[in-house]
């Protein structure tokens, strides 16, 4: 029979028809990045670690920053994919050895007495909340603490901690690891995906133990250096129990010599491998991510009854009892119109900064495509946590490529507006270069603070170059070439002439940029939701995988961002003011106003253990672009609504 299949990423996907047909009596499962691996008793494992990380600084460092025991073999560099460099990972190899379902306590080694500087480094990292992101078999290691009488669950444990009413740190130098197995009997082929994505399939697997679970207990112990100093790495020493008096804790500090030790507990878990990262995925609040879609549809559905009103009950009924009167009530009329038709010369009329309006709206095309793109591969399982970095490695890869749509997008603006090609190279290269540009700007001033501080989280000079390569061998390329085609492209006319002189636009109350800024309210109740469990994934360390949700929610913007540019528009129109152009975009776009003004809400009430105004400065850096993208996607949807209906409003007057 055969079965269904559902691979992790799009190129393992037809390698695995292709075995499919191969194979026809082959089991097979969703493995989510990873290949299947099944241990027998005994063999040994080595765990990696990754960037010390810290949701005070935001500043990771490489785990042997601190003086930590190194892997006999000496410290080696794990592949890293694009994503992994630019989230700051740096993972290692380590001393930390496994053997499969033994049981066991090992001691590591004993460090030399700490300088000063080693000292005051680890009181640092201790103080700051630096967390060590240890790995095995490529699950996180987690944690668990009980708050308030619920326990807590984090991956990662800290490098130290310091007791309240005392003046001293204490370093985490025992750990006590409990790994979940799962037994393993084997049946047959079994088709899985390696961890690059390769699709295989494997006869006769052998039976085993796979690794379904990693917790660890962190301690503080204080052993006596001297007995210890004997002991090779590795040898097994008694195990403890972690201790409750600070006496019997190690401290941090100067010519303190540090002793190493680790236990381990094998667990049999019924737990099966496709179900392994259940644990880390599974996000509470189901009940919340309703409610923000339940709030994103009553907006949707009241915007609908507005536009609903505009269309059928107004403009509809207008253009009817025009297209009904003879020539002569025509002419009459036309003397005494009123509204949105008072604008008819000078609705199409060149806006001011046109090619950045063209830019601006081109550019969000594209980061709209690469959304939507990404979103829904991640809602399938094609971008998984267990892949690390490949969410952000694709996003890029998408945007690269999405630069002939907006190349496009750009020119065919451009030329609707100036109804002619002239210039449009010139509208290719800005396309190509304005959204990439500011964030390389940022993201450098950014870098430098980073490398300043010496963080893992600084970009190499390699990487830069390797980003200005893509850029300007794939996307600029892909950009012209859309702009080429663009300019092939049958011309959207006019449906009337445009005045040679420019209508006065009436005097009004209240500026109408504050309807405009007001109007991003609408948009932002819809996203806000959601916004916050993104922000606490990013800057707290947390999974977000709820992407079936975050879709929804897109498409409701979508929905909402262009219901609120049409009737914005709508009503400038009907107060005679012509230029709707740069309202209609900011009018959905404007949302980006309140997503910077919540990201800062978020960094004052949410994120108060963030300290320090360089920990400031890159989460400012990096909501700065957030907003800016946004701003740039939901004001090309807003706009490009607001074209047609106007086109469409205007080519239903037969006025000459």
């Amino acid at each position: 029979m055969l079965p269904k299949i559902l691979s992790d990423r799009w190129i393992s996907a037809s390698l695995l028809l292709l075995l499919l047909s191969l194979y026809p009596n082959v089991e097979a499962f969703y493995l989510p990045g990873t290949f299947m691996h099944t241990y027998d008793p005994g063999e040994a494992i080595s765990a990696k670690v990754n960037s010390l990380t810290s949701i005070e600084t935001e500043l990771p460092f490489s785990y042997y920053s601190l003086p930590y025991c190194k892997p006999p073999e000496g410290v080696k560099k794990s592949a890293e994919n694009l994503g992994e460099i630019l989230m700051g990972d740096q993972i290692d190899n380590s001393p930390y050895r496994f053997r499969v379902n033994i049981d066991e306590s090992v001691y590591l080694c004993t460090t030399d007495p700490l300088t000063k500087e080693q000292a005051e480094l680890l009181k640092n990292r201790a103080r700051n909340l630096y967390q060590v992101n240890m790995i095995l078999d490529n699950l996180p290691v987690m944690r668990f603490t009980e708050q308030n009488g619920m326990m807590i669950q984090w991956t990662g444990y800290p490098v130290g901690y310091n007791p309240m009413g005392s003046n001293d740190d204490y370093v985490i130098n025992h750990l006590k690891f409990r790994v979940l197995v799962h037994k393993y009997q084997a049946q047959g082929d079994v088709v899985v995906t390696s961890e690059d994505g390769v699709a295989m399939v494997e006869s006769d697997r052998k039976s085993g133990f796979q690794i379904v679970g990693f917790e660890v207990v962190p301690c503080s112990v204080r052993r006596d250096p001297a007995a210890m100093t004997k002991l090779k790495m590795y040898e097994k020493v008694d195990p403890v129990n972690c201790p409750l008096e600070l006496e019997k804790s190690q401290v941090i500090r100067e010519n303190e010599r540090i002793t190493f030790t680790y236990e381990v507990e094998y667990v049999k878990s019924n737990i099966k491998w496709p179900s392994r990262w259940d644990a880390y995925l599974k996000m509470d609040g189901a009940k919340v991510h309703w409610f923000s879609i339940m709030n994103s549809m009553m907006v949707v559905f009241f915007l609908a009854g507005i536009v609903f009103v505009i269309f059928l009950r107004t403009v509809r009924r207008d253009l009817t009892r025009y297209e009904e009167m003879d020539k002569e009530a025509q002419a009459q009329m036309n003397e005494e119109l009123s509204g949105w038709k008072l604008v008819v010369g000078d609705v199409f009329r060149e806006p001011c900064c046109s090619k950045l309006l063209c830019v601006m709206v081109a550019d969000g095309i594209q980061i709209t495509g690469m959304a939507i793109v990404t979103i829904v591969f991640a809602a399938l399982g094609f971008l998984s946590p267990a892949s690390r970095g490949m969410l952000l490695t694709g996003m890029i890869i998408l945007y690269l490529f999405l630069g002939i749509i907006s190349g496009y997008v750009g020119v065919r603006v451009w030329r609707t507006i100036k109804q002619s090609s002239e210039g449009w190279k010139s509208v290719a290269w800005l396309t190509s270069c304005f959204f990439p540009g500011v964030v390389f700007i940022i993201l450098t001033v950014l870098n430098s603070i980073l490398w300043g501080k010496k963080s893992t989280g600084a970009l190499p000079i390699s990487l830069f170059f390797t980003l200005l390569a893509l850029w300007f061998c794939i996307s600029v390329p892909l950009t012209l070439i859309g702009g080429l085609l663009g300019t092939r492209a049958a011309s959207i006319e006019f449906p009337v002439r445009t005045n040679q002189i420019p209508r006065e636009i009436p005097e009004r109350k209240f500026p109408s940029w504050l309807l405009v800024l007001g109007a991003g309210t609408l948009p932002f109740g819809t996203l806000f939701i959601e916004l916050f469990f993104i922000l606490s994934s990013i800057w707290l360390g947390r999974f977000y995988y709820v992407f079936g949700f975050l879709f929804i929610v897109l498409f409701l913007l979508v929905i909402v961002c262009g219901e609120v540019s049409l009737v914005l528009t709508y009503m400038h129109l009907c107060v005679e003011d012509w230029k709707w152009w740069w309202k209609a975009f900011f009018a959905s776009g404007s949302v980006a106003f309140y997503v910077f003004l919540y990201s800062i809400n978020y960094l004052v009430f949410d994120l108060r253990s963030l300290s320090g105004p360089v920990s400031a400065t890159l989460y400012l850096g990096y909501s700065l672009i957030m907003a800016l993208a946004i701003m740039l996607s939901t004001g090309a949807i807003g706009f490009l609504l607001s074209f047609y209906f106007v086109h469409y409003l205007f080519s239903s007057v037969k006025i000459d």
